[in-house]
C-alpha cells in the first residue's frame, strides 16, 4: 500500500497527457453512475413486489414506512460526505495507512453510535410520523408492521453511510459499485422469496432490505479492514483533536441537509396545499432531479475524492486542477441532460403516468426541467469539491443562505403563479448555491487557504 500512495503522490507532481488525466476521474466517476442507477431500480422492485399484494393499503403502509426511515438515513447523509472528505486527505498524507485507519475507526465510532440511538427512538420516530402522515386505519396497521421490522436494520445503514463515504475517499468505488449492486439484488430476490414464495406480505419485504443492508456493511467492513491493515483503532478513538474536527464537520453538514431537506419538504407540503392535480405534478417532476442526480452525483464523487487526496498532499494547485476537471464534465452531463429532457422530456413524463390530465399538465414545466440540469450541475460538483476539503462551514452557510434569501424570497414574490412558484424559486436556489459555493471556492484560492484546514 505505502508503494502504491508514493506512486499516487508522484502522479500529483508530474504533468499527465490530457486523456490519461480525464481517464483518471471518469474511472472513479462511472462506477458510481452505475451504482446510483441501481438504487431506483431496486425501488420499482420493491413497489411492483408490493403492488402484487391483495389489499392496496400494503404498498401505501410499506411505502409511507419506508419514507420515514429513508427521510433520517438522508438527514444523516453528512457522515458520508464527512468519511469521504477525511478519507481522501487521509490518502494524500504522507502516512497515509495510519492516517487511514484513524478515520476509519473515527467514523465508524460515530455511525454505530447514531445506529444505536435511532433503535432506542424508535418508538418517538413512529409516533411522530404517524401524526404528520395522518394514514387511515389499514395504512396505518402496515405502516407499523413494515417500520417494526425494518427499523432494526438502521445500525447497518448508518455503518453503510460510513463505510461507502471512507471507501469513496479511497479511491474503491469500482469495489463501492459492486457491493450496492449486490446488495440490491440480495434484496430484489429476497424480496420475492419471501413475499410470494413465504408469504410473509409486508414485513417480508423489510426483512429483505435488513438483510440487504448488513450485507452490504459486512462486505464494505472487510474491504475497508483490508485497507487499514488491522491497525487498532486505540491510537484515533481517543485522539481529542481528531474527535472534535469529526464532530464539526458532522455538525455542520447534518445543519446543511436539514435547510436542504426543508426547502424539498416544502415544495412537497406546499404542492399538496395548491391541489391534487399540482401535488401529482410536482411528484413527476421531482423525478427529472433523480435522474440527474444518477449522473452528476457521479462526477462529484470522483471530485471528492481526488481533490481531498490532493489536500492531503498539501497541493493547492492540483485541488484546482481537479475543480476545473469536475467543472469540464460536470457541463457535458448538463448538456446531455438538457437535450435529453428537450427532446424526450415528454416521453420521460409518459413513462411515470397512464393518466393524461397529469402528463398534459406536466408537460407545461418541460422548459424548466430543460434549463434544471444546466442550473444544478455547479452546486452538485461544488458539493463535491467542498467535501474533499471538508470546508464543512461553507457548505453549510451557502446552504442557509441560497435557502432564506433566495428560495423562500422568490416563491414567496412569485406564489400568485401558483404551483410553478415553487420550481421557479427551486431553480434560483439550486443556481444561487452554485454561484455561494463557487464564491467561495475562488476566494479561498485567492487567498491561498485551499489546503488549510
Amino acid at each position: 500500500m505505502q508503494k502504491r500512495v508514493q506512486e499516487d503522490k508522484q502522479s500529483l507532481r508530474q504533468p499527465e497527457s490530457f486523456w490519461h488525466d480525464h481517464t483518471r476521474l471518469l474511472t472513479l466517476a462511472l462506477p458510481m453512475i452505475l451504482a446510483n442507477i441501481t438504487t431506483p431500480l431496486l425501488g420499482l422492485v420493491d413497489t411492483a413486489v408490493l403492488g402484487h399484494m391483495s389489499a392496496p393499503a400494503m404498498l401505501a403502509g410499506a411505502a409511507v414506512g419506508a419514507l420515514i426511515l429513508t427521510q433520517i438515513y438522508w438527514v444523516c447523509g453528512f457522515l458520508r460526505m464527512s468519511s469521504t472528505g477525511l478519507s481522501a486527505q487521509a490518502r494524500g498524507h504522507k502516512d497515509a495507512t495510519l492516517s487511514s485507519a484513524k478515520v476509519l475507526w473515527q467514523t465508524l465510532a460515530v455511525a454505530s453510535i447514531l445506529g444505536l440511538c435511532l433503535l432506542v427512538l424508535q418508538e418517538p420516530i413512529l409516533t411522530a410520523g404517524l401524526a404528520l402522515a395522518s394514514p387511515s386505519d389499514a395504512v396505518a396497521v402496515h405502516l407499523t408492521e413494515y417500520y417494526q421490522v425494518r427499523v432494526w436494520g438502521a445500525p447497518a445503514a448508518m455503518l453503510n453511510l460510513a463505510l461507502i463515504g471512507y471507501l469513496v475517499g479511497q479511491q474503491k468505488t469500482r469495489t463501492v459499485m459492486v457491493i450496492q449492486i449486490v446488495g440490491n439484488l440480495v434484496n430484489a430476490g429476497l424480496d420475492i422469496t419471501f413475499v410470494f414464495g413465504l408469504s410473509m406480505s409486508v414485513a417480508g419485504v423489510a426483512l429483505a432490505s435488513i438483510i440487504a443492508e448488513y450485507a452490504m456493511a459486512f462486505m464494505a467492513l472487510y474491504v475497508a479492514l483490508k485497507q487499514v491493515r488491522g491497525i487498532s483503532p486505540e491510537a484515533s478513538w481517543f485522539n481529542r483533536a481528531a474527535r472534535k474536527i469529526l464532530m464539526k464537520l458532522n455538525t455542520d453538514m447534518l445543519l446543511r441537509n436539514l435547510a436542504l431537506q426543508a426547502c424539498l419538504a416544502f415544495l412537497t407540503i406546499q404542492g399538496v396545499r395548491f391541489g391534487e392535480m399540482p401535488a401529482a405534478v410536482n411528484a413527476i417532476l421531482l423525478q427529472f432531479f433523480v435522474l440527474i442526480a444518477l449522473g452528476l452525483d457521479g462526477v462529484a464523487y470522483a471530485v471528492e475524492a481526488l481533490v481531498g487526496e490532493a489536500k492531503g498532499a498539501n497541493n493547492a494547485a492540483e485541488i484546482k486542477r481537479r475543480t476545473y476537471q469536475g467543472l469540464f464534465w460536470s457541463s457535458l452531463f448538463a448538456i446531455g441532460y438538457s437535450a435529453i429532457f428537450f427532446f424526450g422530456g415528454h416521453g420521460i413524463i409518459s413513462l411515470l403516468t397512464e393518466h393524461q390530465n397529469i402528463v398534459n399538465a406536466a408537460v407545461t414545466y418541460l422548459p424548466l426541467m430543460v434549463i434544471l440540469p444546466l442550473l444544478a450541475h455547479w452546486c452538485f460538483l461544488y458539493d463535491g469539491v467542498f467535501v474533499g476539503l471538508t470546508k464543512s462551514s461553507s457548505m453549510r452557510d451557502t446552504m442557509i443562505i441560497s435557502a432564506i434569501a433566495v428560495y423562500f424570497p422568490v416563491w414567496f414574490l412569485t406564489q400568485s403563479l401558483g404551483n410553478v412558484s415553487l420550481w421557479y424559486a427551486l431553480l434560483a436556489f439550486l443556481l444561487a448555491r452554485g454561484i455561494t459555493l463557487g464564491w467561495s471556492f475562488e476566494r479561498l484560492s485567492k487567498r491561498n487557504a485551499l489546503c488549510n484546514s
